[in-house]
């Protein structure tokens, strides 16, 4: 079936294409995780990134964060952070005899939290209401954050000593759980290249903004309102449908995982230049927005499968729409 273009995205193309090529300036490769950080700021969501040290995660997080003017804060998770750290604390002023209530680092637009797995379950605890309600409450009070508000979390899958899992709940209050793979020889050829030759481009701190929280905001309205088709929103709900009863999982997707999977779609096809959402937008962040939310059988963890692996396995079952 043809759909005809209803919304014009020039603007909104053009802004993808600017951050694209600022990051691009600074970090070789990574397409799938910068196309999956722009997909997941489209889409109003928070984002897990996960990969061994070294993959150019958390400077691609600082790049994303530099191309939108709007305020950044970065927050180092240790074993010894404390939930004041992360929110703020009440502080008495001598001078009127009262308390008077310090933000911390999270009342922020962009809030990079590196290594999220270091912090114990108290602290990453702070999270929990500010990521799903956009809001903190402290001494009965209660602090709404600005727009855009986004948490965009670092861990490392590898190293186990001195980490923290994070709880289903706190997962699943992430839009996006992005795997940063290696980069491949010609890639890892061009940074050694761009380093010897000591071409490194624009750092971080010359990153000029290419887009303000306005613009951000409008091109999140202009997302929400694409069109899906009925078939479209059988066929998601049939994939998290069939992650709650495979042999092969212990815990399923949720209807959150449904929502996250259609606003996912939205704006991967906002992307790629439609106001329309296709089968292969949903086959493009379903991954994604599943691999944190399910649970394997013991079996299959022996096994050595992957959740991914699971997650293919029940599209590829499905019939496409078309």
């Amino acid at each position: 079936m043809e759909f005809e273009q209803r919304t014009d995205l020039g603007q909104l193309n053009a802004a993808v294409e600017r951050i694209k090529n600022t990051i691009g300036s600074v970090v070789i490769g990574q397409q799938s995780m910068i196309e999956l950080l722009i997909t997941g700021i489209l889409a109003d969501g928070h984002m897990l990134i996960e990969g061994v040290p070294g993959v150019a995660k958390t400077l691609t997080a600082k790049l994303i964060a530099r191309c939108i003017d709007a305020r950044y804060s970065r927050i180092q998770f240790t074993p010894d952070l404390m939930p004041s750290d992360v929110l703020g604390t009440s502080v008495f002023n001598p001078g009127n005899a009262s308390f008077e209530f310090k933000k911390g680092p999270v009342f922020g637009n962009i809030i990079l939290v590196d290594e999220i797995n270091r912090a114990p379950a108290k602290t990453q605890s702070a999270l929990f209401e500010v990521m799903e309600e956009r809001q903190v409450t402290i001494d009965g009070k209660t602090y709404v954050m600005e727009e855009p508000f986004i948490v965009l979390a670092t861990q490392n899958p590898v190293e186990q000593e001195g980490t923290y899992r994070l709880p289903e709940a706190q997962l699943d209050r992430f839009l996006f759980k992005i795997e940063v793979k290696y980069p491949s020889l010609e890639e890892e050829t061009a940074i050694l290249h761009r380093q010897h030759q000591q071409h490194t481009s624009v750092q971080v701190g010359e990153i000029a903004p290419v887009l303000t929280s306005g613009e951000i905001y409008a091109y999140r309205k202009q997302v929400k309102a694409f069109h899906v088709e009925p078939n479209i929103l059988s066929f998601v709900a049939k994939i998290t449908y069939e992650t709650r009863n495979n042999k092969s999982l212990f815990l399923g997707g949720s209807p959150r995982a449904s929502l996250a999977i259609v606003n996912g779609a939205k704006a991967m096809a906002a992307i790629r230049g439609r106001d329309f959402v296709t089968p292969d937008d949903v086959i493009a962040v379903a991954p994604a927005v599943l691999r944190h939310r399910i649970i394997l059988t013991p079996d299959k963890e022996m096994e050595g499968a992957a959740p991914d692996d699971v997650i293919l396995q029940i599209i590829n079952k499905l019939e496409v729409p078309r």
